[in-house]
């Protein structure tokens, strides 16, 4: 099984690289951050520097590596975009959006991928969460393009998973105390009672690659937080 991981090298897509290279799968992730690329080389085959926001460089490199299995889409711009409505510059929402979704539909556009997509959402898509319009807009495009994608793309399966509250480097633009006491807080809204893991998301990732019956499917790893 061949396996490419955009944005691989870090939280959630580092976690999914290191859960399918213990399955024995032919892991390729790629990431632009050098030091973390060379982190992610004991648990994947190939880790390749790559923007994964250049059509350039995304074109190159699925011209390179050829037909694959699987493809999990990982990568964001960050926090980008973050506060109430009132106070974000539209250029900001336009990063989001440039980020983010721009590039996951380019990517699937060049994918030579033969088995599966996965794309990782949030589940500000479909909360009501003050101060994510800008995450729930790109988020909830995401999802909502997965369904037609399906029917685009069969017999390859497309699904999402889209997580809550993980604790990643996602969260570093926050100081560590004010993290930690955000975390605890929606720990205590949610059925779960606690943050996610990293690696709760890589398992529907990777049950999803294996779940050769499912399709156009949005699978919430938030700990119940979409339905608390």
């Amino acid at each position: 099984m061949r396996v490419v991981i955009m944005g691989g090298t870090s939280g959630i897509g580092l976690a999914t690289a290191r859960n399918l290279a213990a399955d024995g799968a032919e892991v390729i992730v790629t990431g632009r951050d050098p030091e973390k690329l060379a982190a992610a080389k004991g648990c994947a085959a190939v880790a390749e520097q790559l923007d994964g926001t250049s059509e350039d460089d995304v074109t190159a490199f699925f011209g390179r590596i050829g037909t694959f299995d699987h493809l999990v889409l990982a990568f964001s711009p960050g926090a980008v975009g973050i506060g109430p409505l009132a106070g974000i510059e539209l250029a900001d929402i336009r990063a989001a959006f440039d980020g983010k979704l721009f590039p996951y539909l380019f990517a699937v556009q060049q994918a030579r991928v033969t088995g599966s997509i996965t794309l990782i959402s949030a589940s500000t898509a479909r909360s009501g969460l003050a101060g994510t319009v800008a995450f729930a807009a790109v988020n909830g495009a995401i999802e909502r393009s997965v369904s037609p994608l399906a029917a685009e793309l069969a017999p390859v399966r497309v699904n999402a998973v889209s997580p809550g509250a993980i604790d990643t480097p996602w969260w570093s633009f926050l100081p560590e105390e004010q993290k930690q006491a955000q975390f605890a807080a929606a720990a205590d809204t949610v059925p779960a009672k606690r943050i996610g893991r990293p690696e709760d998301v890589a398992e529907a990732v990777r049950y999803l690659i294996g779940a050769t019956y499912v399709t156009g499917s949005i699978l919430p790893v938030d700990g119940g937080f979409t339905v608390a």
